[in-house]
């Protein structure tokens, strides 16, 4: 028994990843009724169910379940030799794809600005996400993380600096509350669960009584709205803090930032350009 086309296959995949024949039809681009008729000819041709359907949607059998592993192992291979053609050129153009938390933006976009200037011939793809991207699948050229440094098998990583988390407030935080000597007592404005991990938000974690806290938000122009009106002080990018009072800065809240490469493209002149020009201060 074989499988006649991939595409069989990447369909059903996009099934099983959405859940919904509608979700994997917009994913790929095509008619919902052509995602129906393709997934039943591979269960006819395979003799099996891959997915019992329901009124929510379509989930995997045990045979789909074999399928999604196969498949999705697959799917990273192809996408992982892309990047490798994509990158392996010598000339520094075309796509790069550079991944990095939402707040990094304001370290890492005058540096790719700079790269861009210099090789006119590049498209960059910033990327901006709380998620790990996975450079050993193909999801990117560069990867900007921080925290501890990165251990997975076949990256290279290299270090971009440190990152520091002030405290600010409004002036008229300040001269309503005082001159703030440590965080009891006062209101707060913080990043969200996906901030967690972060040294600032670790030390904050058992010195702050929940009643504190005015606002959480992944969003930085939300925090910087709460605390610009007096309402709380907290953590922003020191771009944003025109007109602010730096209130609060340990060195122990600083987060170390690390460029992550995968061996297979690391040597790449394309990856070698943007490593130096992110690693330039």
């Amino acid at each position: 028994m074989t499988i006649d086309s991939w595409d069989d296959l990447r369909i059903a995949l996009a099934v099983a990843r959405s859940g919904t024949v509608s979700g994997a039809a917009e994913a790929l681009g095509v008619h919902h009724a052509t995602v129906i008729r393709r997934i039943d000819g591979l269960e006819a041709q395979l003799g099996v169910k891959l997915f019992q359907r329901h009124p929510r949607g379509y989930a995997l059998t045990e045979a789909g379940q074999a399928m999604l592993k196969v498949a999705g192992d697959a799917d990273e291979r192809f996408a992982q030799l892309t990047a490798q053609i994509a990158g392996g050129g010598d000339r520094i153009e075309g796509e790069l794809v550079v991944t990095s938390l939402p707040e990094l933006a304001d370290v890492v976009m005058p540096r790719l600005i700079r790269l861009m200037r210099q090789h006119p011939g590049l498209r960059v793809n910033y990327l901006t996400d709380v998620r790990l991207f996975r450079l050993d699948a193909g999801e990117a050229h560069v990867a900007i993380r921080a925290g501890s440094q990165p251990t997975e098998p076949d990256y290279v990583v290299r270090p971009m600096g440190t990152l520091r988390h002030p405290v600010y407030a409004a002036p008229a935080y300040v001269a309503l509350h005082g001159e703030v000597a440590g965080i009891d007592g006062h209101r707060l404005a913080l990043m969200g669960p996906q901030a967690r991990n972060a040294p600032l938000m670790r030390w904050l974690q058992d010195r702050v009584d929940p009643r504190q806290i005015v606002i959480t938000a992944n969003d930085e122009s939300a925090r910087e709205a709460v605390i610009r009106a007096g309402l709380a002080i907290g953590p922003l990018s020191p771009s944003r803090a025109e007109g602010l009072v730096e209130v609060m800065a340990l060195p122990e809240w600083e987060s170390r930032l690390w460029l992550v490469t995968h061996v297979d493209l690391h040597r790449t002149p394309k990856v070698q350009a943007a490593v130096a020009a992110l690693r330039d201060a």
